[in-house]
């Protein structure tokens, strides 16, 4: 079996958000009558990357939320409910990749697990590079089409005007690195298997999945879902592929997972 060589998950702070947004699930986010004047649990919502190294080349895995996110996503009003704002200036991706010593002309691959306003939002960093802009069909088609200049978290700012290369079905793209189709957050989102040497299969959920309380079983789905029956499809699909693999899962925006993880610049998985 073809492996990579290397992985290396790029944290890249925090926004903060109601957990209704991210969890519907009774006791935790839905509450009964007994708890109504309960105020809204606010919480952290994590941010990260991952760089894929192969023999093939190099692969990013998501570009995270901008610098300018207070400004660029006004328009949209998400600034209100999504804040980026635990971030430190170091913890931006320009910034970490800097630390971590790697070039944006080293980087051969970037793909979107689906391009969203906090996974999209570095992606113009790579205009002028040679690296090839990877989202699926599906979620280019959509992306790039709808009325307007956003539509929910869709921002056009964030992705207009670059070269986009399309996947469809599950496809291995590099060595040890296959890219899997798990629509339901979005219409064209993306999940990633690594096959690592030494830590086995490593599976990063995006949004397919946005914390371990989320998978469950029983799954628990979110405010912020295009259709429902499919994001369900999708989970179960990923739990599958664990079940076969022994696989690690990472998941989206999980504010407690992100500290148990070895991150760059200091860490990485082989």
């Amino acid at each position: 079996m073809a492996t990579a060589n290397k992985l290396s998950i790029i944290p890249c702070g925090a926004m903060h958000a109601d957990l209704t947004f991210l969890l519907l699930k009774p006791g935790v986010s839905i509450m009964p009558r007994g708890e109504k004047d309960n105020t809204i649990n606010w919480v952290e919502v994590p941010t990260h990357c991952v760089l894929v190294e192969t023999d093939e080349g190099k692969l990013l895995w998501d570009t995270s939320c901008p610098s300018d996110w207070e400004t660029r996503w006004k328009p949209t009003g998400l600034q209100e409910f999504f804040p980026y704002d635990k971030v430190a200036d170091d913890e931006y991706l320009d910034a970490q990749l800097n630390k971590m010593g790697v070039g944006l002309d080293e980087i051969d691959y970037v793909v979107l697990s689906h391009l969203h306003f906090d996974h999209a939002g570095n992606a113009q960093m790579f205009k002028n590079t040679d690296a090839k802009l990877i989202c699926s069909e599906k979620e280019k088609e959509f992306a790039l089409n709808f009325e307007g200049d956003f539509n929910g978290a869709h921002l056009k700012a964030d992705y207009e005007g670059l070269n986009w290369e399309t996947v469809s079905g599950d496809t291995e793209i590099l060595p040890g690195v296959k890219l899997i189709q798990a629509p339901g957050h979005t219409v064209g989102c993306m999940s990633m298997q690594v096959d690592l040497p030494d830590s086995g299969t490593m599976i990063f959920t995006s949004d397919a999945v946005y914390m371990g309380e989320s998978y469950g079983p029983p799954a628990a789905p979110a405010a912020i879902v295009n259709n429902l029956e499919q994001w369900f499809q999708s989970v179960e699909k990923l739990r599958g592929i664990q079940g076969k693999t022994n696989a690690t899962m990472v998941f989206g925006h999980d504010a407690q997972q992100i500290h148990e993880l070895r991150k760059a610049p200091e860490g990485s998985y082989t």
